[in-house]
């Protein structure tokens, strides 16, 4: 799904500019990564964030906040405001339009000053699986949440990994 947003690929079309995989940043959240594809509207310059999801949306916020991020990160590069972005879910392929208001924007920081607090800390959260959660993550094969939940301890996985 991702193939032509991590492209890099321009376009025009109908008086909007189409740009995908953008390098965004933010000094204020302490953040950088990529947006999937920002839309600019050529008449106004309305900036737009769009985030692309494989599955649906989901119960949770973690999609609405990974999008405002991106949308802050663009207003403090560009000097613009932005209002509101869009999420697209492969599985109903339609877009979901995201406002960033205040209630979003104060969540976004929270999870990034949370984030940076966990880090500081050199603290791992611990794993826990919860199925509504995991099974729509694209990360579910890397956290690996089941698996790490429980964990064996490291004497009896180091018997079995010399063969005691």
């Amino acid at each position: 799904m991702h193939q032509r947003t991590d492209s890099g690929e321009r376009e025009s079309r109908r008086g909007l500019r189409v740009e995908r995989r953008v390098a965004v940043r933010s000094s204020r959240l302490g953040v950088s990564g990529y947006a999937d594809v920002v839309e600019v509207e050529q008449e106004t310059g309305k900036v737009r964030p769009i985030e692309y999801k494989r599955g649906r949306p989901k119960r949770h916020r973690a999609d609405e906040v990974q999008l405002c991020a991106q949308g802050i990160c663009l207003e403090e590069m560009l000097g613009v405001d932005i209002h509101e972005g869009a999420l697209f879910y492969g599985r109903t392929r339609r877009r979901a339009n995201v406002s960033f208001d205040t209630e979003l924007r104060r969540l976004t920081q929270e999870v990034a000053d949370a984030t940076h607090d966990l880090v500081r800390g050199a603290v791992t959260p611990s794993p826990t699986y919860e199925s509504w959660k995991c099974d729509s993550c694209s990360l579910v094969d890397i956290c690996r949440p089941r698996q790490l939940e429980n964990p064996r301890p490291v004497a009896e996985w180091l018997a079995d990994a010399v063969g005691s």
